[in-house]
């Protein structure tokens, strides 16, 4: 649980709230394991407001890149930071500020996806009084609040892809980190997500997002980084 505090420092929330200015700087970073290549040396910068798309073949080290900048994994070479300073996923200081979706979020079979929603807010210090009006309400935006007293596994795989990015979504952060979310998502949905994920760069969220999707690819990418492999 992270309290008050780390809520105040990540303050690009759901409802739009302004990002503290962030800089996240990936300067010659590569992924190598007893001689396998994952990431080929990729630099890039990325500010708030601006977003970098991430393309490239399936393979060529786009999610490895994301898990290095969300601190998830340790470059072999070359370096990635938020503001100068190391990125972590144990450390407070960027899970208070980086959230991303890569890969599935850990979701509990007895909890309905409000409950879900209601869970992040308490751990990120949401007031609890308001928590489900604001838990329907991101559910809303994503069109699934419908779906509000279900369970994870009793979603389809278009539906699950939403509710995922909705967890992600609704806790306070500085970086939106995203693989692929347009997967599974129908036309008209992936122009919600992008209608979205434009309102946090407005508000002042940097976003670096692996995307295939060449429509949202142009909304959204002030950059495209090719990812050639190794």
């Amino acid at each position: 649980m992270f309290g008050r505090r780390a809520q105040a420092s990540a303050t690009a929330a759901a409802d739009g709230t302004p990002a503290a200015p962030v800089t996240i700087k990936v300067s010659k970073a590569g992924k190598d394991i007893d001689g396998s290549v994952l990431l080929a040396p990729v630099s890039l910068t990325v500010r708030s407001g601006r977003c970098v798309v991430l393309r490239g073949a399936n393979g060529s080290g786009k999610t490895t890149l994301l898990k290095i900048i969300a601190g998830a994994l340790e470059p072999s070479t070359g370096s990635a930071t938020l503001d100068d300073g190391p990125l972590d996923e144990r450390d407070a200081a960027t899970r208070a500020r980086v959230a991303a979706l890569v890969g599935s979020p850990t979701a509990y079979r007895d909890l309905t996806l409000i409950d879900h929603l209601v869970l992040i807010d308490s751990t990120w210090g949401g007031a609890i009084d308001t928590a489900d009006e604001r838990a329907d309400d991101m559910l809303a935006a994503l069109e699934i609040d419908h779906l509000s007293e279900r369970f994870p596994h009793e979603l389809s795989s278009g539906q699950q892809q939403l509710f995922h990015l909705a967890m992600v979504l609704f806790r306070p952060s500085q970086v939106l980190l995203l693989d692929e979310p347009e997967q599974r998502l129908d036309t008209h949905k992936r122009e919600v997500l992008t209608q979205i994920l434009l309102s946090r760069k407005a508000a002042g969220t940097a976003l670096v997002v692996a995307c295939h999707d060449p429509v949202m690819t142009s909304a959204l990418g002030d950059k495209v980084l090719d990812i050639t492999g190794a």
